[in-house]
């Protein structure tokens, strides 16, 4: 690091209708003397408790390279004033346009900002980037997309996320409940509280409502015009990351300057990314807005356009930490280079993948037990324990699969796989999951990478229209992108299923498919011919960060993942904790403390049991002051409806304060 650095805390940024933004800034001592860029990371997850730790690994290190790094919380978030009404309202990027506008006027910037961000501040990177603020220069966006409908924590493949929408509702309601922090905001604090707690939406009532591509989701989704964003873009995942496809659209779909990096990691920035190997990004980053914020000619954009990780053969495991393999290099998307070609596999009707054109035609029905997805591993790995799938031979063999011979050579895949279907249902409504595994000699299964598609989304996700029972449909379902080494001797498999429990929401009745082997019926691959020459360009340096706050934990995190069977009723159950936070004290004095147990259950041979419950239990202490969180959150649904219900209780000081108690019926909307 080359600079000393203070910090700033708190800054109040006024907004032209009166309301104030909270930040935490980060800049170099003589920044008022010597002006700076400025680097901005916008985002509702409270710059005070649960981000507090994380900021402090990054945005000091931009700091000490001659950046000006603000986290600022957005509007009704945190200490800042105002009501948090959705995910990524228009408010929340009129604001930014505010927010970037005040930044580069101050006396210690040069003019020039970039965003970045994780998540929830990547996808507004990217939004507020189609906006075209003439004081944005560039982005990094991490872990994010570009379509909300197709490719976030609402739908996969056109179905309700059973794994994460009513989850992720619950987490919005406990976390737009907290209150701003008396130490920050004064005797205002419990006002501030008590508006929101009042004010505080329901969003899993929004979501249910929007159950196919319509306006609501078009809205923030920057797939709708990629022409909009000019300013750079570095887009930055994980093939473990449940938003990996959009960094290869928008590398694809982009006009603007653009680059991609794309590691084995989960959700998380890559210089901590779990499964490793991690690598020095800071020191990427700061290339990045070197060039594109200060204007140095370092050659970054030299950088080959896309550099990934192919991961090499590796057993199935739900807690690794390591996966081998190799860095490699494409200068364009999608690749061009002499060499590629798609590797083609028929279904049989044995049932197995024959070689294009010699896979013998048949018809081979198939209905799935309830509880196929309960081994499937979290929708979005974030380095916890048991985040990973591990072995698929349960989940296989309650499927329909189909296994190639044993490969005779070695294969690299970089890319996404499709599986293209001649499929009928006996039902309207109705789904299938595709997963495309290795098998080991041994035969143990290792995922891939797998897809969905609902069945009623054939003419588009904006215009489902139910199936015809019996009829044979063209069905093509994408699977996630990925960089994956297939090892000679080993099978690939393909493993359909009409249920994948509790990732996607049952359909209403148990369906059987049809599906017409031959050539009617395949998988395509991605294969890439290998270039060493090109590969050896790619090269990171080894993690780096600056000391990390000084928190005492009071309360260790507990990550919890138990999946139980009662063999009398037939009920399947999964239990999972994420504990992000458990209980911490942070050098403020503020303590936090956040408990979040899911349960998902399933009977077998019944849809319609499908039940998520969510609990919240949140506190937040320093001396003389306590607030504390319930919420129990329940959704379930019938043949015709959704059923939702919630409740929150607020306590301060142990006093009942407020109490929400929500209940709606939705209707199904094809699905």
């Amino acid at each position: 690091m080359t600079a000393s650095v203070r910090v700033a805390d708190p800054v109040w940024i006024p907004l032209s209708d009166g309301t104030r933004l909270c930040a935490r800034m980060w800049l170099p001592e003589d920044a008022e003397a010597n002006p700076v860029p400025a680097i901005l990371e916008y985002l509702p997850y409270r710059k005070d408790d649960v981000t507090a730790a994380d900021d402090a690994l990054y945005h000091p290190w931009f700091a000490a390279h001659g950046y000006a790094a603000l986290r600022v919380d957005i509007r009704g978030s945190g200490d800042s004033d105002g009501l948090l009404t959705d995910e990524y309202s228009l408010q929340e990027q009129d604001d930014a346009l505010e927010l970037l506008a005040w930044i580069a006027e101050q006396p210690w910037c040069t003019g020039a900002v970039g965003m970045m961000g994780i998540s929830w501040s990547g996808f507004n990177s990217l939004q507020v980037a189609a906006r075209r603020p003439p004081q944005l220069k560039a982005v990094i966006a991490a872990c994010c997309s570009d379509d909300r409908y197709d490719n976030d924590v609402h739908y996969y493949g056109g179905l309700p996320l059973g794994y994460y929408l009513m989850p992720w509702a619950s987490v919005m309601l406990a976390f737009n409940a907290r209150p701003p922090d008396p130490a920050i905001v004064g005797d205002r604090w419990r006002e501030m509280w008590l508006e929101r707690l009042e004010a505080n939406p329901h969003l899993i009532e929004t979501w249910l409502a929007h159950q196919h591509r319509d306006e609501y989701w078009r809205h923030g989704s920057v797939c709708e015009d990629y022409g909009a964003i000019e300013c750079a873009v570095m887009a930055v995942g994980g093939w473990a990351d449940a938003y990996v496809d959009a960094i290869l659209r928008l590398l694809e779909h982009l006009s603007c300057p653009r680059q991609a990096i794309v590691g084995p990691w989960g959700h998380q920035w890559p210089q901590l990314g779990v499964p490793g190997p991690a690598i020095g990004f800071l020191q990427e980053a700061v290339r990045w807005w070197d060039h594109w914020l200060k204007g140095e000619d370092n050659g970054v954009m030299a950088e080959p356009r896309l550099r990934a990780w192919i991961q090499e053969p590796a057993r199935a495991g739900r807690d690794d930490l390591e996966r081998p393999g190799r860095w490699v290099a494409e200068d364009g998307w999608p690749r061009a280079a002499a060499g590629d070609q798609e590797l083609r596999l028929d279904l049989d009707a044995a049932p197995a993948l024959a070689a294009h054109g010699e896979a013998a035609a048949g018809r081979i029905s198939h209905s799935s037990a309830q509880s196929v997805g309960m081994d499937a591993g979290a929708w979005c790995a974030y380095g916890n324990p048991g985040d990973l799938p591990g072995d698929q031979r349960a989940e296989d063999a309650r499927s329909l699969s189909f296994d190639s011979a044993p490969l005779g050579e070695r294969v690299e895949l970089l890319g996404q796989p499709v599986v293209e279907l001649a499929v009928a249902s006996d039902q309207p409504l109705g789904f299938v999951m595709a997963r495309l595994c290795e098998v080991a000699p041994d035969g143990v299964s290792t995922v891939i990478t797998r897809g969905a598609l609902n069945l009623c989304h054939l003419d588009g996700r904006s215009e489902p229209r139910p199936l015809t029972p019996g009829e044979t449909v063209n069905a093509t379902i994408p699977l996630n992108a990925v960089g994956y080494a297939l090892a000679p001797g080993h099978r690939l498999r393909l493993a359909l299923s009409t249920s994948y429990w509790p990732w996607l929401w049952p359909s209403p009745k148990q369906a059987t498919i049809t599906v017409e082997a031959g050539g009617a019926s395949r998988l395509r691959l991605p294969a890439r011919a290998p270039r060493p020459e090109a590969d050896e360009r790619v090269g990171f340096g080894p993690p780096e960060t600056v000391p990390p706050l000084e928190v005492e934990v009071l309360t260790p995190r507990r990550p919890r993942l138990e999946i139980a069977r009662d063999d009398v009723t037939g009920q399947v159950s999964l239990t999972m904790a994420r504990s992000f936070s458990g209980g911490k004290r942070l050098p403020s004095g503020l303590e936090y403390h956040d408990e979040d147990p899911v349960t998902f259950s399933i009977v077998e041979g019944d849809p319609l049991s499908a039940r998520v419950g969510c609990r919240r239990h949140i506190v937040s202490r320093r001396e003389g002051w306590e607030t504390s969180l319930d919420v129990t959150a329940v959704m379930t649904a019938d043949s015709e409806s959704f059923h939702v219900s919630s409740t929150l209780d607020a306590f301060e000081g142990g006093t009942p304060v407020h109490r929400a108690v929500h209940s709606k019926t939705i209707p199904r909307d094809h699905v």
